[in-house]
């Protein structure tokens, strides 16, 4: 760690993230690699710092051309995503391609998953080779699915993401896990609740990776919305015992501060389960009004509506993931809204 992440993190603990910011700003200005992607990454999600994401966008390119390998990854996801800079496949994949051959573990791990493979390193090639032949195409294809329920909708994919996707997403979310929480509108926020005892990461710009960001494409192909409606995506875990029980995913607009973000984010009007194992029992997803309870195989999809095409919010949906009775489960969850949303401060993406 460089002494201006040192200093940057004493500020932090003391609670004094302006002097942090101005810490970094200060390196940033000397040319600390280090200091410029970590100060690009907070105002890029408005993390203890403004929210300015053109600006930390602008940092994390001049760090990555200064030849720092987690601005080059962070700049990989903006590029695939179109988000505060030009979107590109092409240079999204050259930028992992770039980071794995300095090095990069990271970078070279989601390379393996996207393309299958490493380098052919008897026919020459490098890990940029690897890059080039990822099928981008696959992931941005809608899939075939076949439906549980039609009205309201609830559709099961089969293989809607590969093995090696699933077991990467598991490994990148076990050390950000904490307790799931749910919104009380008395408390005025978030809060634990026996309603809900399993364990979540959630995933926003500043830690996402291309691995992410593709399962995100192949979500918003499947629901035929614009990858900008999706939040930032949660892996969900439930060791034995651990649930949530009945409820729903669409917004109430009677409950504090929601008549506000539905004004401005939309509604929830899907939601999109990616089971990441099965080498558990029990844990099914169960729709209590609709008679549907499901059990998936590692890398199935099941997709449900929150809402009618009216957008009227629709309470058949109410649905619960009932605890592994033996093992743990893994789920990749992600809400999908009505309106763009992505672009959002860290604090506010659920």
């Amino acid at each position: 760690m460089s002494d201006a992440l040192e200093l940057a993190a004493r500020h932090d603990a003391a609670g004094r993230h302006d002097e942090a910011v101005n810490a970094l700003a200060k390196a940033t200005g000397s040319g600390d690699v280090a200091a410029t992607t970590e100060l690009g990454k907070r105002l890029l999600t408005g993390d203890r710092a403004p929210y300015l994401p053109r600006d930390g966008a602008g940092l994390l390119a001049d760090a990555a051309r200064a030849g720092g390998v987690e601005a080059t990854l962070r700049l990989a996801c903006l590029s695939a995503l179109g988000a505060h800079v030009a979107q590109s496949w092409a240079a999204a994949l050259n930028l992992v391609g770039t980071a794995a051959a300095l090095g990069s573990d990271e970078a070279r791990g989601q390379l393996r998953v996207l393309a299958g493979r490493e380098p052919d390193r008897a026919r020459g090639e490098d890990w940029r080779d690897v890059a080039r032949v990822v099928d981008v195409a696959r992931w941005l294809t809608p899939p075939r699915g076949t439906a549980l329920n039609e009205a309201p909708l609830v559709r099961h994919y089969a293989d809607f993401v590969a093995a090696a996707a699933c077991a990467w997403l598991i490994e990148r979310a076990q050390h950000r896990l904490r307790r799931a929480l749910i919104y009380s509108g008395t408390a005025g926020g978030d809060i634990k609740h026996e309603m809900r005892t399993n364990s979540a990461a959630v995933c926003h710009l500043g830690h996402m990776d291309l691995v992410n960001v593709v399962v995100q494409y192949r979500v918003a192909a499947a629901c035929g919305v614009p990858v900008d409606n999706l939040e930032g995506p949660t892996v969900l875990h439930y060791a034995v015992g651990e649930q949530i029980t009945d409820h729903t995913d669409f917004l109430n607009p009677r409950m504090a501060n929601y008549a506000e973000e539905l004004a401005t984010r939309g509604e929830r009007c899907f939601t999109l389960l990616t089971y990441l194992n099965d080498d558990y029992e029990g844990g099914e997803t169960d729709f209590p009004v609709l008679g549907v309870r499901h059990k998936a195989r590692r890398g199935d999809g099941l997709l449900f509506a929150n809402a009618l095409p009216s957008g009227e919010r629709d309470p058949r949906s109410r649905h619960a993931g009932w605890p592994p009775t033996r093992g743990e489960k893994w789920v990749l969850s992600q809400f999908v809204r009505t309106r763009a949303v992505f672009n959002t401060p860290a604090e506010n993406v659920a």
